[in-house]
């Protein structure tokens, strides 16, 4: 009788699967994830009992993530019935902007003892010195992926709303979307929450239902003319049963949204705001938004709103900067807490796009009443720091390098030091990050432009306050854009480690030829 009767055989691997697509039109996806898992499984036994799934989901971090995030509690809480875990490839498992998150999610899996093998790579996921080398790269390059298509997505938006077309966002109260082909003929309107099914097809804004115009022309009449408040305005239509878009009651906010919208006249405009890679949301100036004058068929007068807007302006401009931070105090103190929607919603009060333009943020007119929201702002003081940090370093450096009868220029309009009439150097600061397992980072972004000879890249201690060292980069193996380095980073790269500036400046000094023979 064999030894298999005895039931000495293999015991079959328990596994889960996780997929994730990144839109929902990506609908095949997960059925191809799938059968690549269960070919794998097939083929080295394993068993798959678990299928955690994120449909159109974006990898960049974990936020909406159900799948993966189920999967990892069910693993610290033990209740984990699985060996193994199988996903289609490092990707799919995230394309996270710093790789040692995707690491770490990983690492969580390891402490459990449940591996993690990814179906799709040309490599084995065994801990050895290749597999690890390959999944850091991996794990880059997924995340680069990422950054490259948003530069090139954002590119393709602007040139879309210069040509005129509509990017995004519902269309508003008296507008509707329109359906374009490549050449321009309408195709028919677009509903709430409809799509458009064609690539080549665009979007435009169209005037609405003649009755949403109407009230849209009487809001810009009744506030040019009329001098109504937007609350007044707001009350009166709440008042008459007529309700904003989403069919909504009116609101302050929504009436001056109107009033100041540009599309209104017709006009494109884009990036008022970024949201790029899912990192931190930035409200743009002006001079970074992106409009196309003419791009749709207005439904109000240019010279309604000039007017309009010149009112608006108008009614805040004699408040000076004490008036404007007492009646922001006077808000805090009703509320108990502010934001830009309380600030835009209360009568009296200057609108909060006026707060950020002339305090240099909302946040700078939090602080200057005393009050500091939940959300960590602190990231804002650091980079000030860090560019008052900047100049006074370069500063040190060239009166270092001039008191040792160097000849120092300094590029007035990019910092470019040139040195001696023979090579140039630029500096660049790093403050140092904590990842979620408290290890120290340091991440360099290198100015292609510039392209100096010799690159002083600083790192900072923890806290951000001093220089921990130097590593001086010449441009010949300079090739990344990015550098992203540890506390140690082996003989590769802390071949170029510095205490401290001493072997730079022995560059820079000149020395007598005859003293040198």
């Amino acid at each position: 009788m064999s030894a298999n009767s005895f039931g000495s055989s293999k015991p079959t691997l328990r596994a889960a699967q996780y997929v994730r697509m990144s839109t929902e039109l990506q609908q095949y996806s997960p059925k191809n994830q799938s059968e690549v898992i269960t070919r794998y499984a097939a083929s080295r036994g394993m068993e798959i009992t678990r299928t955690y799934s994120d449909h159109g989901r974006s990898g960049l971090n974990l936020g909406g993530r159900d799948g993966l995030r189920q999967l990892i509690r069910d693993v610290e809480s033990g209740g984990a019935d699985f060996d193994v875990v199988l996903v289609y490839d490092v990707s799919r498992w995230g394309r996270f902007q710093d790789a040692d998150e995707s690491a770490y999610y990983e690492y969580i899996l390891k402490r459990a003892n449940i591996a993690v093998h990814y179906c799709a790579e040309q490599f084995e996921n065994d801990g050895s010195l290749t597999s690890d080398l390959l999944k850091a790269v991996k794990r880059t390059m997924a995340g680069e992926y990422s950054r490259e298509l948003s530069v090139k997505v954002f590119a393709g938006q602007c040139r879309l709303i210069e040509m005129g077309y509509r990017q995004g966002g519902t269309a508003g109260y008296g507008l509707r979307r329109q359906l374009v082909d490549r050449d321009g003929l309408p195709k028919g309107q677009l509903n709430r929450g409809d799509r458009k099914s064609l690539q080549t097809d665009r979007v435009v804004l169209v005037p609405g239902p003649t009755e949403e115009i109407s009230v849209v022309r009487e809001i810009y009449d009744r506030f040019t003319r009329r001098g109504e408040t937007e609350r007044d305005i707001a009350a009166d239509l709440n008042g008459r049963g007529i309700y904003s878009d989403f069919d909504r009651p009116w609101t302050r906010a929504t009436i001056h949204q109107i009033l100041t919208n540009p599309k209104y006249i017709g006009t494109n405009v884009y990036n008022r705001q970024s949201f790029k890679l899912k990192q931190k949301r930035i409200f743009n100036p002006p001079e970074m938004w992106i409009m196309r004058e003419g791009a749709f068929e207005s439904i109000v007068s240019t010279d309604a709103f000039v007017q309009a807007r010149a009112r608006i302006h108008a009614r805040h401009q004699h408040l000076t900067n004490d008036d404007m931070l007492s009646r922001l105090r006077t808000l805090l103190s009703n509320h108990g807490s502010l934001s830009g929607l309380l600030i835009d919603e209360a009568d009296g009060m200057p609108s909060s796009s006026l707060y950020a333009s002339r305090f240099g943020g909302l946040h700078r007119a939090y602080q200057l009443i005393g009050w500091e929201p939940h959300r960590d702002f602190s990231y804002v003081e650091i980079n000030r720091s860090l560019r008052i940090m900047h100049r006074s370093l370069v500063e040190s450096i060239l009166s270092q390098l001039r008191s040792v009868g160097a000849e120092v220029q300094e590029a007035t309009d990019s910092g470019l030091l040139v040195v001696n009439g023979q090579f140039t150097a630029s500096l660049v600061l790093a403050r140092c990050q904590e990842t979620s397992t408290k290890s120290a980072r340091w991440q360099f972004r290198f100015d292609s432009n510039l392209l100096p000879d010799i690159t002083i890249a600083a790192r900072l201690k923890s806290g951000n306050e001093e220089i921990l060292d130097y590593y001086l980069f010449p441009s010949v193996d300079v090739l990344w854009d990015k550098l992203r380095l540890r506390p140690d980073n082996g003989v590769v790269l802390d071949l170029y480690r510095f205490d401290d500036l001493r072997f730079f400046e022995r560059l820079a000094q000149r020395v007598d030829v005859e003293a040198v023979a």
